[in-house]
């Protein structure tokens, strides 16, 4: 099992092992990371990765992890950002139970 030398914010530089680390790739964007808990602090710690950096990793036996963006993000936007005043109007909105039925109902039915 390879030794790999990181970087943690608090700690400073660590050594682990292959088993400590994991890849993370976007599918989408070919963007890397990899992270690893601290051996010192316990703390998570993910870094950025370049496409180098991913394969040397990779090919040291590190496990590879993919994921792809979140739908929501390729979905049509339409109308203004909500604000404050939406929010306090949802709020209120929730908070009275005949009214919320009333509109579910309305969109239920179109």
């Amino acid at each position: 099992m390879a030794t790999i030398r990181a970087s943690c914010g608090e700690c400073g530089d660590v050594e682990l092992t292959t088993a400590d680390v994991v890849v993370r790739v976007c599918t989408d964007d070919n963007q890397g990371s990899y992270s690893f808990r601290c051996p010192e602090c316990q703390m998570m710690v993910v870094k950025a990765a370049e496409a180098r950096v991913v394969e040397l990793l990779v090919a040291s036996g590190v496990m590879l992890s993919t994921w792809q963006l979140p739908a929501e993000l390729t979905e049509p936007r339409r109308g203004d950002p909500i604000n404050h005043d939406d929010l306090l109007d949802f709020h209120a909105l929730v908070a009275d139970e005949r009214q919320w039925a009333h509109e579910l109902t309305r969109l239920v039915d179109g």
